[in-house]
């Protein structure tokens, strides 16, 4: 409970002499960031920045999301700055201050190590082209798949991207040179093609007009490590050294990725359990309020219930953790928004559940209750419900496994639950399918164990 309440606080700020900095990045894209088998946060992003806060003593917490929720993280002042292989371009200037250039990057394409029909762009001509969100590579593939008439298609990891390929989906990909020769390093199965483009430079950025101390210290650390030579050993101990030997097999992977997967089950279990606790009592409190015999309060309890059902969670999170904030100029934990953004969307659900548990009691219990001189509050707690809750047992394990699954879609805000831990891994490892092979047997484990659960607790409140 301690590790939770932690989770709930909000997130550090930096202090009033700026000694402590939250940094947002995208922990899937090796070798500039990703976590290694220990659970480590690593790469040429994550060591420079932590190198350059000894060299300024200053120190670093690190917010890992997607590269998406990175940006915004830092435009809605939920962190201080943001790490992420971040190309310099004339539009993000527009939103964001950068740095001086930490590495000048390039683009090259790729193709799986079978394929020897693609040889250069002109075979891309009538296929689909497979590129990152906001990366050097999907810009470049843009500016020229008129030219070759190829179409692109994009997604938000880099895992996921090259998994595009494999599948025949998408013919070839275009990414950063570096993180490519990472890739095909480890075993990826691609293979480059053509030559390799000049690209744009990779910079720390802080929101525009925030965090100038920050960035002051980041460019003089980053000018010190690069005069005593520590830069160029950071560069190269990921991008100089050959494919890892680790044992990538299924019992292999499971052996070596088993403590990392327990913590992430653990996170989703946390917040299954948090959030649906919270939207069982928001469901018993609605669902009161939309069998009521006043036309306002059911009007209330109907529009919560449209509102968290018509839309998407996706949108929800992102409103609760980005939007919010930004709004009323606050800061708030993704843990904290996690659970806030599942508990309103499964309570809605709820609502209806208990709504209809409670009009399945035939209506003459409450006219015998009433007749009895018993109010209507007494009635709904000692009569009603308690029968109501028999037939909503089936329905709120059902719901609580719902739950359980929409944790993954949390991944967006920064939450490292089951899923994203595997995509954080496959990152690492490029091991999509024993990986997800491996997450969707410990998904189907425990939710095999909610739905006995169900059934057993059915079964003794019907005795």
């Amino acid at each position: 409970m301690a590790v939770l309440a932690a989770g709930l606080i909000t997130p550090a700020r930096a202090s009033a002499d700026g000694e402590n900095y939250l940094i947002a990045t995208d922990i899937t894209f090796a070798p500039f960031e990703f976590q290694d088998k220990n659970g480590q946060f690593v790469g040429i992003d994550i060591d420079l920045i932590n190198e350059i806060a000894k060299n300024q003593n200053f120190s670093v917490t690190i917010k890992p999301l997607g590269f998406d929720a990175a940006l915004q993280a830092v435009q809605a002042n939920q962190a201080d700055g943001v790490i992420a292989g971040m190309s310099i371009t004339d539009e993000r200037k527009k939103v964001f201050d950068f740095s001086d250039p930490y590495f000048e990057s390039g683009v090259q394409m790729a193709v799986l190590a079978t394929n020897d029909d693609i040889t250069s762009y002109d075979d891309l001509r009538g296929k689909r082209v497979a590129v990152k969100n906001g990366t050097e590579g999907a810009t470049f593939a843009e500016s020229i798949k008129d030219k070759y008439g190829f179409t692109t298609v994009y997604f938000a990891d880099s895992a996921s991207m090259y998994d595009e390929v494999r599948t025949g989906n998408s013919a070839a990909i275009f990414d950063d040179y570096p993180v490519l020769l990472y890739g095909i390093a480890q075993g990826n199965g691609f293979k480059t093609v053509g030559p390799k483009q000049q690209g744009s430079s990779y910079g720390f950025a802080v929101n525009k007009g925030h965090n100038a101390e920050l960035l002051t210290k980041f460019n003089d650390g980053l000018n010190n490590l690069r005069e005593s030579g520590r830069y160029d050993e950071i560069i190269n101990s990921y991008l100089g050294k050959g494919a890892a030997e680790t044992d990538n097999s299924f019992f292999g992977l499971l052996k070596s990725t088993f403590p990392i997967l327990m913590e992430g089950l653990r996170m989703t279990l946390i917040l299954t359990v948090v959030s649906i606790a919270i939207a069982l009592v928001l469901g018993i409190v609605f669902g009161l309020l939309r069998v009521s015999r006043a036309i306002w309060l059911r009007a209330i309890g109907t529009t919560y219930v449209d509102i968290f059902r018509g839309t998407p969670l996706l949108v929800q999170a992102f409103f609760i953790y980005f939007g919010i904030p930004a709004a009323l100029g606050f800061q708030m934990s993704a843990l904290t928004a996690g659970i806030i953004t599942l508990s309103l969307n499964a309570g809605a659900y709820m609502t209806e559940i208990v709504r209809g548990g409670i009009q399945s009691v035939d209506k003459g219990q409450m006219e015998a209750a009433r007749s009895l001189g018993i109010g209507y509050l007494p009635t709904m707690r000692k009569v009603i419900l308690p029968q109501a809750i028999r037939t909503m047992i089936p329905s709120y394990i059902n719901q609580f496994v719902i739950t359980l699954k929409d944790t993954s879609i949390l991944s967006v805000i920064g939450i490292a639950e089951l899923t994203q831990t595997g995509r954080i891994i496959i990152a690492r490892n490029f091991q999509s399918f024993n990986m997800w092979l491996i997450i969707g047997i410990i998904y189907f484990i425990v939710i095999m164990a909610l739905t006995k659960l169900s059934d057993y607790l059915e079964k003794r409140i019907v005795k």
